[in-house]
Formats: C-alpha cells, structure tokens, sequence
C-alpha cells in the first residue's frame, strides 16, 4: 500500500523547489535586462549623440533585450504554474492533516435549502464533505459532484463509478494538470451560457458563405485582371461596388453573429485546455473510455475542433488593422467569417453540452478518485440489490467522519439479521449526533461512488433524512418544534418512495412534554419502520426506550461517560442497552451554576 502522505511531501518539495529556481532566474534576469538597457542606452549615445560608433550597433543590445523580454515571460509562466502545482500539494496535505476548512471550494448554493440531510450532515459550506472531495474546475464538475451527494445513484450506476474511481485513483499527475489547468477554466467559463450559445438558432443568412466565397472571388480575379493590365478598372470598381451592397445587406445578423462569439471563443480556448489534457490521458476502464470518446468523437477530437473556430477568432480582428481593412473589405472578410462561425455551431455547436458533460463526469469522477488515493486503506463498500420488500439494509465495521481523522470508530447494523431501529441514549457530549452524523455522511460517500472511512460497509441504495440541524425561523414565524414536524413529514413522505430511506432523527420531538412526546416517537417510528426503513434515534427521554420490544425491530444501544479525578471523560463508544447515568448535573456544576 503506498504512502501518500510521503508522495505529497515529496512532489511538494519538487515543486518548491522549481518555484525557487524560477525565483532565481526572475532575478538573474531582471538583472540582465537592466545590464542591456544601459548598453542599449549607451550605444545609442555614441552611435547617434557622439558618431563614434554606426548606427547598425544599436541593433545587438535590441534584439538582446527583446529575446529577455520573452525568456522573463517564460520564467514567469513556468514559475506561475510550478505555485499552482505546490498550492494543489498543500491542499492534499492539508487535507491528509485534518485542516479543511479554506483549502478548497466549499459548495455554497449547490444545495436546495429544503435537502432532507444536507445540512444536518454538512455535506456543503466552509470544512464540509464537499470542501473535502472536490477536485473539480468547472462549475457543470461541481455541480455533479453535488448531484452524486444529494441523490443515491442505482446499483449499476455506483459499481461502475467505483471501478472509474479506483482506475483514475493512482493517478496523480493527472489531477495535478488538471488543478493547473483549471485555475483559469474556473475564472473564464460560464458553461451554461456557452452550451446555449452553441445550441442557439443561426443568426446569419443561410446563403452567405457561398455570397461571401463568390464575391471575394470576383474581388480577387477582376484585381488580379487590372494588375495584369488585361482590362481597365471597370469591373473592380464593379466588384468592390457588390462588395458594398453585400456588406451593409447582411450588416446587422453579421454584426450580431461576431459580436455573440467573443466571449464563447474566449471560453473555448481556455476550455480546450482541460479537454486536451482528458483526451490524450490513457484510460482503461469502460466508464472512463466511454467519457473520453464523447471527447475524441469524429474525425478530430474536441479540442481541434475549438481551435478552428478560435483560429477564426483570431482572423476577425485582423480587419480592425488600418493596414489590412481596405483589404479585408475586398475580401468579404466579416461576411465570409460570420458564415464560417454559424457553419461552425451547425456542425459542433450542439456537442458542446455533451463535452461538457463528459468533462463534468471527469472531474466528479477524479475529485472521488483525490479521495480514494489519499486514503488508500478505505474501503469501496459493497452494494446490495434491494429486495422485494424494499426493505433497507446498513452493515458497516468501524465506521468514522471523514471530518474528524481522529473520531473514535463504531459499528452500525440495522435491517437484515439487525434491529431495524436503534435507540441511541447517552449522556450530553457523549456522541449520539456526532455517530449519527458518521453513519449519515458514510452512507452519502458510499452512495456517491466513493470509498468510506470503514473497515467494512455493506448496503442497500438508500435515501437519507435526518433531524441534526433543526431550527426556528423568526421571519417565517416558525418555532423550532414546528421545523422538526415539518421535516418528519418529509421524511415519511421519502419514506413512501422507491429508495429505502435511512432516518437519522437526533433528539425526536424533545421541543414538546413528555407525554406527547412519548406518542409521538412512538408513532413516528414504528410508521416509518412498517414501510421499510431503517434509522437510528437517539434521545436524553429514556422513558423513550421502552419502545424496543421483544421482537428485535427496535434495539437499545448507548453512549456513556465516567467521572475520573471529578472530571467527566467520554470514551465515544457504542454500546449495547440503555444508558444508566447522566451527567447533566456534573456538567452544569462544571460551568458554575448552583444546582
């Protein structure tokens, strides 16, 4: 098993390195460029000032002075991109260390606000699972890495993400490109936009390339004709008069066609980027080469075909050269690449959604991947099919937040064999929320095709809902235990669908007296279980545990704490039966409150 921690510090090292070396050349550089302008200055001054030398003199220190200009931008590109290089090592470390929260992209806005668990499981914001597992550039890669988070995929679907995210996973080089590369993907392309400019209808007449081609051809031939002196000026003037009458009949959709291609060419040249690296990386699994060949499809690969349409680009400015527009007019210059533009999004336009797509399942993919080499010795969890009964089945051995590297590990084990409820009692600060927020979190991983900080996981497709982060609103006018109700309905509504739901409810109905609240769970519960589900619930009310019955659906299990030198310690560990102690007294004498 390899060691990733040491691979990281080494190629950080690398990189710091290279960083310093172009640090040195910058330097050393500068320096030469200083030396050559004073020779530069001091050649002029005796070949122009004082004659003593010619003129032609002044020639050697320019040109040498120009090749350090671009050599200095060189030096400053490579030492740009060896910075990004070390960046995307120290997050990884970061990472492999426990300090998330600031090293990446947080995902704010990726999720609706009504998600059944993703806040309660911070799945999104600063030092969140997302922030953890993103690797990916573009926004269509973010928002499907988000997607994979907030809805389990079909069985099929996870084995084939697993076997991709296992192959991409050694492969470092590539997401370090990638993470290069994407630095200016991230800040240039609005991919939504560039996908509607592509599929958009044409904005020029459909006859005007073969317009613009015929009369630059008449231009070209009746000038050509009255250089060679074998008629007069006549059919130029003719020609260039067409010229005319053609441009200002196709002004205004030639103008709104170049104008609507500067900002998606500008997009394109920099997206071409990414998708050539993607193109040329050898891929063996099925799902990856399926995902390349959407990249390499036809007769070119996508990146060549954008740098058509950017080369074309490139060609419009030219008649903005006071030198070439007398030239560029004769030609049919801005009809003609106006035309070539439209033929363009005829051909490939629609294909842009597509490699989108593809380059979004690619970095969803290797941001998994990230995830799967920094922790090599987490396991890819198994997928059951669910049965007929639909059921729900959660099997897993020392289990563990991928938030808290040094979180104590406990087993979960609820349908098939198991209980298909645990109540979870315990004492305050013991860890019920946080072994809920441990099964939820390595149930949504497993469900996105990634490994788990497991030593074993075992399930059915699952949809979670769960409690943990319930609160009242005073704009809306809503108390919190009216919020709780509400998201219990929610969750008995996913509980009627056709993915078995795992309920993680952290302190069921506590806003409310103990009597309502004991009928309460009681109904809650046992309705939820009668459609299939399985959950965990945990609660400070043991009167609660009296729920679990002789028949083994509803199971007790707790978390404790022991009092050592008077002071309080946890143990964080699961344990079967209910909890025998508090220890809320002790904890309020602990802060100073006279109980």
């Amino acid at each position: 098993m390899h060691d990733p921690h040491a691979e990281l510090q080494r190629r950080l090292a690398a990189r710091q390195a290279a960083v310093a070396d172009r640090d040195r050349a910058d330097a050393r550089i500068g320096t030469l460029r200083l030396a050559v302008f004073a020779a530069a200055v001091g050649t002029g001054w005796l070949s122009l000032a004082q004659r003593q030398l010619a003129a032609w003199w002044l020639l050697a220190p320019l040109l040498a002075f120009v090749a350090l200009v671009f050599w200095h931008d060189r030096v400053i590109a490579a030492r740009a991109l060896a910075r990004r290089a070390a960046a995307f090592h120290e997050r990884a470390l970061a990472r492999l260390d426990g300090r998330i929260a600031g090293t990446g992209t947080p995902g704010d806005g990726l999720a609706p606000p009504e998600h059944p668990c993703a806040a309660d499981l911070d799945l999104f914001g600063p030092g969140s699972v997302f922030e953890l597992l993103c690797a990916a550039r573009t926004r269509p890669g973010e928002e499907r890495l988000a997607a994979w988070l907030l809805q389990p995929a079909a069985p099929d679907a996870l084995r084939a993400r697993q076997r991709a995210v296992a192959a991409l996973a050694p492969r470092l080089d590539l997401r370090e490109e990638l993470d290069i590369l994407g630095d200016e993907v991230r800040a240039a392309v609005d991919a939504r936009a560039l996908a509607g400019w592509g599929a958009a209808a044409p904005l020029a007449p459909a006859g005007l390339l073969p317009g613009a081609l015929a009369m630059a051809a008449a231009t070209v031939a009746a000038a050509a004709g009255w250089a060679a002196g074998l008629f007069g000026g006549l059919p130029l003037a003719a020609a260039l008069l067409a010229q005319w009458a053609l441009s200002r009949s196709v002004r205004e959709p030639v103008a709104r066609t170049l104008a609507a291609l500067d900002r998606p060419a500008a997009e394109l040249r920099v997206l071409a980027l990414l998708l050539a690296r993607l193109e040329r990386e050898p891929f063996d699994d099925e799902r990856l080469r399926a995902l390349q060949a959407t990249l390499r499809g036809g007769r070119r690969p996508a990146s060549a075909r954008i740098a058509a349409l950017v080369a074309a680009s490139a060609r419009i400015e030219w008649a903005h050269n006071q030198f070439f527009a007398p030239i560029a007019f004769g030609l049919s210059w801005r009809p003609l690449h106006a035309a070539l533009v439209e033929r363009w999004r005829l051909a490939h336009g629609r294909e842009i959604g597509a490699w989108l797509d593809a380059m979004a399942e690619l970095e969803a993919l290797s941001s998994l991947a990230g995830r799967a080499y920094e922790h090599p010795a987490d396991p890819f969890p198994e997928i059951v099919e669910p049965g007929p009964d639909r059921h729900a089945l959660l099997e897993g051995e020392a289990l563990r937040h991928p938030l808290l590297p040094q979180a104590v590990p406990n087993d979960v084990r609820l349908g098939g064999d198991g209980p298909r409820v645990l109540l979870v009692s315990g004492s305050n600060m013991s860890g019920k929320s946080t072994y809920l927020r441990t099964v939820g979190v390595n149930v949504v991983l497993a469900l996105a095709g990634a490994p788990v900080p497991a030593a074993r996981l075992r399930l059915t497709p699952l949809a979670v809902g769960a409690t943990l982060r319930i609160q009242d609103s005073l704009q809306a006018g809503r108390s919190r235990f009216y919020a709780e109700i509400t998201r219990l309905r929610q969750i008995s509504d996913l509980a009627a669908g056709e993915v078995p739901l795992l309920f993680l409810l952290d302190e069921i109905l506590h806003g409310t007296n103990s009597h309502d609240r004991r009928i309460g769970a009681e109904a809650v519960i046992r309705a939820l279980a009668a459609r299939g589900a399985a959950g965990i619930v945990t609660t400070h009310d043991l009167a609660l545990t009296a729920l679990a019955g002789a028949d083994g659906s509803l199971a007790n299990a707790h978390f404790e704490d022991q009092v050592r030198d008077g002071q309080i310690a946890f143990d964080f560990r699961l344990r079967p039966g209910v909890v025998t102690h508090s220890n809320a007294l002790a904890l309020m004498r602990g802060v100073g409150l006279e109980v």
